[in-house]
């Protein structure tokens, strides 16, 4: 697969005509040849978008609807195509592949309601003959930057909601997932987005820190969204805060899954399997800390192995009844063997899966973890998890909030007033009573606390984030100053 840049809704190489190449992770065979854009190409992007954003920012709500709305049935007319690209770049099963079609169209939606929800209000004053309101306008150019583990919805909620605020976008590709991103660029140009409204840059790993330096840098662009692991998260917001540049970010997790004393336990291992191995562990809400009840910790870890135990594990590439793929990267399986051997060497023990071979991990459950083990506080972000075991509510509670982030959670117990007294305890941006941690809904906020970063997508949140909130007045000119 190749792909190039896109800006003013042109293809073209890079300025240098170079390439990077991204492999496959357990093959190492190529799977996608793309444009190394540079920063010469990058400012081609943002003044592009500068140019573009005099006109769509004055469009109105009707025809940024029309648009979102027809990128969604053109995306959906593309699912078959949308799912062996991911596949093949991203080495997702086809389940997840195509769920992320349905949660990029449902973004989509969202998004082209949200635009004749995008309000002012008039407000009281003590001010005789003022009149006193506020109203909303796009902030201007957005740079969006988005992951290649849910390539579709996270990419197309970091497009979709400023383009229906009526801001233009740069939109850097993630370097695993550029054929992917691309679609998603594809089918709004397709669906009447003028040129400029939304570019499209994929750039060499080894340039990131030049590239988005220069691209943040740039006057117009005025608001910044970016999700990622925390580590480049924060180098991010450096780069923003010397700017003065507002940045939405979305950031890693260790998320907790509380099992209360009196929790079905059945139900929370159904929970479980999914939180746990959807797309390995890759997800930034996978749940990879139980922290259970030890009264009902015997029969939770049995069930839990067991289910684990079955899940068909390989490279769904040339399986397509495989669940558990291959990790990011090789890097990742010796990562995590050093996670595993230092656990286990203080005393956990592993009751299902074992250690990598490469990418490869088969699903792997830690039992007895404790805060002095590496893998209690780590990000392990891949397929395996861990089982803490606690006594009482309120050891859960704290054990749950003992981490530096603070993204995703859940709690499992039959009483709901009691679980729900738990969950609103847990320092998380969203918590799921007998639910999994991994959920998404274009309808509801999303986004964290702590290290897991700041701001919100979806729903109407997203209104703060990518417009300006401005104050007006309208007042008589005879009106008496004070001097």
């Amino acid at each position: 697969m190749q792909t190039q840049l896109l800006i003013d809704n042109e293809s073209r190489p890079s300025s240098d005509n170079q390439n990077f190449i991204w492999t496959d992770p357990v093959s190492g065979a190529p799977v996608t040849t793309s444009a190394a854009g540079t920063v010469e190409d990058a400012l081609d992007a943002v003044d592009s978008a500068e140019r573009a954003l005099a006109s769509w920012s004055k469009v109105g709500p009707s025809q940024r609807r029309d648009i979102l709305l027809k990128a969604a049935d053109l995306l959906e007319a593309r699912a078959d195509e949308f799912t062996e690209v991911m596949v093949s770049e991203v080495a997702a099963n086809e389940g997840w592949a195509r769920f992320n079609v349905f949660l990029t169209t449902q973004c989509l939606r969202q998004a082209a309601a949200l635009t004749s929800r995008i309000n002012g209000e008039t407000l009281p004053t003590d001010r005789p003959g003022v009149f006193s309101m506020t109203v909303r306008q796009p902030v201007g150019v957005v740079l969006s930057m988005a992951p290649w583990n849910a390539p579709g919805v996270l990419g197309m909620r970091s497009l979709a909601y400023p383009l229906a605020c009526g801001n233009t976008v740069v939109f850097r590709a993630s370097e695993a997932s550029p054929r992917t991103h691309q679609i998603l660029v594809e089918v709004l140009h397709d669906a009447g987005l003028p040129a400029g409204v939304l570019n499209f840059l994929t750039h060499d790993p080894a340039d990131a820190d030049a590239v988005v330096e220069a691209m943040i840098a740039h006057p117009a662009v005025r608001r910044v969204n970016f999700t990622g692991s925390t580590h480049v998260g924060r180098i991010i917001a450096e780069k923003c805060g010397r700017h003065l540049k507002k940045p939405l970010l979305e950031l890693g997790g260790k998320a907790p899954f509380v099992v209360l004393d009196d929790a079905d336990i059945n139900g929370a291992v159904n929970a479980a399997i999914f939180g746990s191995f959807m797309f390995q562990g890759q997800i930034c809400m996978s749940t990879e800390r139980f922290v259970v009840d030890e009264t009902v910790a015997d029969e939770f870890v049995s069930k839990f192995a067991e289910r684990a135990s079955k899940l068909k594990h390989g490279v769904p590439a040339l399986d397509p009844s495989v669940v558990v793929g291959p990790m990011f990267k090789e890097a990742s399986g010796t990562r995590i063997n050093e996670l595993i051997s230092d656990a286990v060497a203080k005393g956990a023990t592993i009751v299902a899966g074992g250690r990598a071979d490469g990418a490869m991990l088969p699903p792997t459950i830690l039992d007895h973890v404790t805060p002095g083990m590496a893998i209690y506080d780590q990000e392990t972000f891949g397929p395996v998890t861990t089982i803490v075991r606690v006594s009482g509510a309120d050891e859960a509670v704290a054990t749950a909030n003992d981490t530096e982030y603070g993204l995703a959670a859940a709690v499992h117990g039959g009483d709901v007033k009691r679980a729900m007294d738990v969950a609103l305890q847990i320092e998380a941006g969203h918590v799921h009573v007998n639910g999994a941690t991994v959920q998404n809904d274009a309808n509801a906020a999303f986004g964290g606390m702590k290290s897991s970063g700041y701001g919100k997508f979806d729903g109407e949140a997203v209104i703060d984030e990518f417009t300006e909130l401005k104050w007006m007045t309208i007042e008589s000119p005879d009106q008496q100053y004070p001097i």
